[in-house]
């Protein structure tokens, strides 16, 4: 088989193959080949070489990364530390090659005689595990070793970096959140509200969206003048200053965030709003106050831990007067079944520690704290066109984006934010509002219908 050929998808080539022919054996890895062009530093070419679309393994080390993580992480590793090019889209926007290849990187598993002639073909040394790029998080497994570091005598529950402890919490927010304000000012726009938008019509911008979003779940809430609020996660505090401008509520806002708190509380001052809105860095176990008339929950869930439901809501339920209202905002599966864990590439480069359940879990976990669920919603197709309004902007700013965080974390942000979207797009993720009441002796206080 002469270099450049197009490799079968059913063919693991071996040491009879001339050369390497890099391209056509990690193609012939791939379960059912690459429908995009596969090019490799060896000059082979494989995959569909008609295809506008490709990926480009640069050097022995792309090579290694891809054969020792096989699949998204291992494809992952070598596009963010650059051994590995993406060709034919903007690395702002990788949609267009993504759609084609997501739910198709998975190495089909090659036999035993397969796998030695893999070996003798590529080299050992190509199944040398190359230092992760430094955008990657700790596995689980490593925070495992730091919970057995930090032991100490001490009992299991205090430990410092047990899973959604308040440390590990705090690590995990800070390696996505604290990334740069200034980056999250071009990607998410002036809202700085990095949550789900609502689109009240099919061309509404994005600062549109979020805008009718956090009007949507203030309506929800029944929010009325002289009210107070618990925003629980609350980003830069979007939710926060709108309720309290657009409502008259009093409203405090939580995050673990440092940098969120910081650029919030400085919003807030020039908003003329520091009579009646407060965003703290704080943990919200911290949060001593009780009594409020809604806690509005969006966009953190997905970090507290399906094991963490019921302590999560029976707090919020404790902080809640009679008759006061959650909206709780969350990412979720379209079904109750899978694994929690949000994917290995989510999992190291995104949301450490984040976990996705399907909504039913979610309902079932509010309602066994007590809390009485009056309605629930899914807006998923509206996160795929949030997504597509925060990959247009990475496009638009791409060069002032790169000066800020650098061009590895730049790609990450690409490749996460148009996978998601194409997550949304192909109902594999879905976004779902759940409004429940803290109802007592029968009474929520809730109207007969929906008045939102």
């Amino acid at each position: 088989m002469s270099q450049g050929s197009h490799v079968p998808d059913s063919h693991i080539p071996g040491s009879h193959v001339p050369g390497k022919n890099i391209a056509g054996t990690i193609n012939g890895l791939f379960d059912g080949g690459l429908p995009i062009k596969l090019t490799a530093y060896d000059g082979s070419v494989s995959g569909d070489p008609d295809s506008p679309y490709g990926m480009d393994i640069l050097n022995p080390r792309g090579l290694a990364f891809l054969l020792t993580a096989p699949g998204d992480l291992g494809l992952a590793r070598a596009y963010v530390n650059g051994d590995m090019d993406l060709t034919g889209i903007h690395p702002g926007d990788p949609y267009p090659l993504l759609s084609l290849v997501l739910e198709k990187t998975d190495f089909a598993r090659p036999s035993p005689r397969e796998l030695v002639e893999l070996v003798r073909a590529m080299g050992v040394k190509s199944f040398v595990p190359p230092k992760p790029p430094p955008q990657e998080h700790l596995p689980a497994w490593r925070h495992r070793a730091e919970t057995v570091r930090h032991l100490s005598g001490r009992a299991l529950g205090a430990l410092p970096w047990t899973r959604h402890s308040h440390e590990r919490d705090a690590d995990a927010i800070h390696h996505h959140y604290d990334v740069s304000n200034t980056f999250y000012e071009y990607v998410l726009g002036p809202s700085m509200t990095y949550t789900c938008a609502l689109y009240p019509a099919d061309d509404a911008t994005l600062e549109e969206a979020q805008f009718a979003k956090y009007d949507l779940v203030c309506r929800k809430l029944g929010l009325e003048p002289g009210m107070r609020l618990l925003d629980i996660g609350c980003g830069w505090g979007g939710m926060v200053r709108h309720a309290a401008k657009h409502y008259g509520v009093k409203a405090l806002g939580v995050t673990l965030s440092r940098e969120q708190a910081n650029w919030a509380q400085r919003a807030i001052k020039a908003d003329g709003l520091d009579d009646v809105a407060e965003v703290r860095y704080s943990d919200y176990r911290d949060v001593a106050e009780g009594d409020f008339d809604a806690v509005s929950s969006i966009g953190l869930t997905e970090h507290i831990g399906v094991a963490n439901y019921p302590a999560y809501f029976g707090f919020i339920k404790g902080k809640l007067r009679d008759g006061g209202r959650l909206l709780n905002h969350c990412i979720t599966r379209p079904e109750n079944v899978s694994r929690a864990s949000a994917g290995a590439f989510i999992d190291r480069y995104v949301f450490p520690d984040g976990e996705l359940i399907g909504s039913g879990t979610i309902v079932s976990a509010i309602e066994n704290t007590g809390l009485e669920v009056q309605h629930h919603e899914n807006i998923r197709v509206h996160y795929a066109k949030t997504l597509t309004g925060w990959n247009d902007n990475l496009v638009e700013h791409w060069d002032a984006c790169v000066d800020e965080v650098g061009l590895g974390t730049a790609k990450v942000w690409g490749v996460y934010m148009a996978g998601s979207r194409i997550g949304f797009e192909r109902n594999n993720i879905q976004l779902h509002h759940v409004l429940a009441t803290k109802t007592v002796d029968g009474l929520s206080g809730y109207p007969l219908r929906h008045t939102f």
